[in-house]
């Protein structure tokens, strides 16, 4: 569990790390804060860091509470909320600015508890633009049965947070050609094909009646879709990107275009990355 955890902190990290450097690399200035107390090192800089309020290594060593990393962290997160004064000095003056949010990747947090949506709530009180990035491992997406798992998993903090969520298969560029071209299915998946898939490996009927349900209710409403995001591949990162400054309408002022990928030809445009990869 700590080590799927600590490797759900790290997908947040490399995916600030790959955005600051794009976006460098593009003249377009962009910040980041942290807002994981159990976070340890960056390879870029941060404009504030929840560790100089709450740190959860020091909640850990108080004898009063005897804490677990758990209980730290859900400490720490209340603790935050209860101080939010201290993140709006932090921020300052920061009208117009592109801020990423590294937050912890407990799923507990989106889903049991209330601080990320008084998060959400209160950015949007300093009339922040915000949008939710859910990121998942692309190796843990190659089955039909952990994909499902995936889309309730991004499903259940879309819901809790009440914000546009873009929704992201991190580590592309680790999977092997094989996995690439399996992997290709799940980026617009057809539910139904995945119900007979699962007919055959389900006995229980009652277990094939709930996937069908799941797989239904998500094909039917169009509510999760995932992007590739290769942090080798430009293109990748540029369409990632495309989908949030939408979203968010970032630079309203200036001559703005919609995503390369929307919905009518967003087949073509997977199966474009796809191809350009078998050709490398």
């Amino acid at each position: 569990e700590r080590r799927l955890k600590g490797d759900a902190c790290a997908l947040q990290s490399t995916y600030c790390s790959t955005v600051v450097q794009h976006c460098e690399a593009l003249g377009r200035a962009v910040q980041v804060v942290n807002l994981d107390p159990a976070a340890e090192l960056f390879t870029y800089p941060v404009m504030a860091d929840i560790r100089e309020l709450i740190e959860v290594d020091d909640v850990m060593e108080d004898e009063s509470l005897k804490f677990g990393p758990n209980g730290g962290l859900v400490f720490c997160m209340e603790y935050f909320a209860n101080n939010f004064n201290w993140l709006e000095e932090s921020l300052g003056h920061v009208e117009d600015d592109y801020i990423l949010f590294d937050c912890p990747g407990q799923i507990e947090l989106y889903t049991h508890l209330p601080v990320m949506k008084q998060l959400v709530e209160q950015l949007q009180q300093w009339e922040f633009r915000v949008c939710g990035v859910f990121l998942v491992d692309s190796q843990f997406m190659v089955e039909s049965f952990k994909f499902i798992s995936g889309i309730l998993a991004a499903l259940s903090a879309m819901i809790s947070l009440e914000i546009p969520q873009i929704n992201i298969m991190t580590k592309m560029d680790l999977l092997s050609k094989k996995a690439k071209k399996e992997i290709e299915k799940y980026l617009d998946p057809d539910m139904y094909s995945m119900i007979e898939d699962s007919a055959n490996i389900l006995k229980s009927k009652m277990f094939k009646k709930l996937t069908k349900s799941i797989c239904g209710l998500i094909d039917d409403y169009g509510m999760v879709r995932f992007l590739p995001f290769d942090r080798s591949d430009e293109e990748s990162i540029n369409i990632v990107l495309q989908h949030i400054d939408f979203t968010i309408q970032y630079g309203e002022d200036l001559e703005f275009k919609e995503p390369k990928e929307c919905e009518e030809d967003k087949s073509a445009l997977v199966d474009e990355y796809f191809q350009d990869q078998v050709d490398e």
